[in-house]
């Protein structure tokens, strides 16, 4: 298994859902890019070498703290992108 940040899987997951809320921001592929960069560099990495350790970043995506942080951290993005697109 290679090593893989699984922050990445969680905001691509909840983008969609947020993005809802805010029909102002673009969504062209940059802005979305820029989002979940800006998101990602916010959060601390959750990084995973192997299937245990996949299952275990997992488990801890199921608290309400974990789910609120990535939420927050997407909100500050778009906001920030909001203010300063880049296209």
């Amino acid at each position: 298994m290679k090593v893989k940040n699984n922050m990445e899987d969680v905001i691509e997951h909840l983008l969609p859902q947020v993005l809802k809320s805010y029909p102002e921001v673009c969504k062209c592929e940059r802005c979305v890019s820029d989002i979940k960069a800006l998101a990602l560099n916010i959060l601390p990495p959750k990084y995973v070498a192997t299937p245990l350790g996949e299952v275990y970043s997992r488990v801890n995506e199921l608290s309400t703290q974990f789910e609120a942080n990535a939420v927050k951290a997407i909100i500050v993005a778009i906001e920030k992108v909001l203010k300063h697109p880049r296209h």
